[in-house]
């Protein structure tokens, strides 16, 4: 079982603090993306006070653990990203209106977009979703949806109406928990999702999620966006026997969409639209209550990966077969700090490696980072979550507190390295 405090490096999803030495978050500030893996996880449960967090993935083939939650005009779909300005050029719901929404018509625009998908290896399995994301058939899913297909598993892609067809994986990000599978010989007929854009959400936006809960495919549920920039960390298990299991190093650290859509395991890979049909999210993880180690549903409390984060990452998959990631060149951990009479929660920086963004902004040892572009830090996972999600050459503004002073920085974002040291 994974234990709250056990170190979490950033490039994975959540963890609380716990112990935060050197090394503990790595992954988009100062170190590599971790070796990829083929194979599923066992559920695991992780807990914060009496909240443990599980992740929505297979409803067969096993899940991912959250160790923490530290912080607070209608058209056709078009192919790939051609919407990618920011969601609004094409509208698949013209009548949309967030007071009022439409999900009738939603469902009927997004659903032809949304798969299941099924995963073999010899006698064990999995279902999960995923998205259509162009007309050349990849489709964008979790990580942990289809690592488990290892090197001999079987990977099948079911569309809206039934028919099924093979896929193999193109890419996969383990980092991030997103994956793209290519479906091989795919219709001519194939509806890609219209992309929207995460950075326009505001708390209290109504969403739909779509995807295939526990083997029920093409259910959809509706709620509100909850809160963004939630820093949520997920975390590998070992499974036994479970070919579907394997430890993981390093969580993955995500700067969340977190909503009210009813998500359960299996819709994991699955899409959050907005009311106008437009995908804004990938649906990762769900919030249980208690640490039993039992499938849970969902209490309401439900987590996407932003889609701007995940588009970022899926042309990379469907280029290369791999991902890079922003790099800050910082290693944080959990700090606090006075100006004047209040006390303010953020990062502090432990080191700062020479040459990086962060040297070259003049950020400094001792220093805590309380906003990034804007949007509060609260912790080093915080910190770790919105980097992440940032692109490889994006400015950003960085808020510390320095000697008692709140100061602003500018950082442009460099390139993890590949290996360590």
């Amino acid at each position: 079982m994974d234990h709250p405090t056990a170190p979490v490096p950033p490039h994975a999803p959540r963890g609380e603090a716990g112990p935060t030495p050197t090394t503990s978050y790595t992954s988009a500030l100062t170190a590599p993306p971790p070796p990829r893996l083929r194979r599923h996880r066992e559920r695991r449960v992780g807990e914060l006070a009496a909240v443990g967090i599980l992740s929505a993935a297979l409803a067969t083939g096993g899940t991912w653990g959250v160790i923490s939650l530290t912080d607070d005009s209608p058209g056709t779909a078009p192919t790939a990203w051609a919407d990618a300005g920011g969601g609004s050029s094409v509208v698949p719901v013209s009548s949309a209106a967030k007071t009022n929404p439409d999900w009738n018509a939603v469902t009927d625009a997004v659903s032809p977009s949304v798969v299941a998908i099924s995963v073999r290896s010899g006698s064990s399995g999995g279902e999960g979703s995923g998205v259509i994301i162009d007309d050349q058939g990849h489709v964008l899913t979790n990580h942990h949806v289809v690592s488990g297909a290892g090197e001999d598993g079987e990977i099948s892609v079911t569309l809206a109406d039934g028919s099924s067809y093979a896929g193999t994986i193109a890419g996969e990000d383990p980092s991030t928990d997103l994956a793209v599978v290519t479906i091989t010989d795919p219709p001519q007929d194939l509806r890609p999702m219209t992309m929207g854009s995460s950075g326009g959400l505001r708390v209290g936006d109504p969403v739909m999620a779509v995807g295939n809960p526990l083997g029920l495919a093409g259910t959809v549920t509706t709620g509100i966006v909850s809160a963004l920039d939630r820093p949520v960390t997920t975390s590998g298990s070992e499974g036994g026997d479970n070919p579907f299991a394997q430890e993981r190093s390093t969580p993955v650290v995500t700067s969340a969409i977190q909503t009210s859509a009813a998500v359960n395991p299996g819709n994991s890979g699955g899409a959050l639209v907005d009311a106008a049909g437009r995908l804004v999210g990938i649906n990762s993880s769900i919030a249980t209550v208690g640490g039993s180690s039992g499938q849970s549903g969902s209490i309401g409390i439900g987590f996407a990966i932003p889609v701007d984060e995940a588009q970022w990452i899926a042309e990379q998959l469907i280029e290369d077969g791999t991902a890079e990631h922003a790099f800050l060149g910082v290693t944080p951990t959990d700090g606090s700090a006075s100006v004047g009479a209040a006390t303010r929660s953020g990062a502090r920086i432990g080191s700062v490696t020479s040459g990086s963004a962060a040297d070259k902004a003049g950020l400094q040892e001792g220093d805590l980072v309380v906003g990034v572009d804007g949007t509060t830090v609260g912790s080093a996972e915080s910190l770790v979550g919105l980097i992440h999600a940032k692109r490889i050459g994006s400015t950003v503004s960085l808020a510390v507190i320095r000697d008692g002073e709140e100061r602003e920085f500018e950082a442009t974002l460099g390139t993890a390295p590949a290996t360590q040291g």
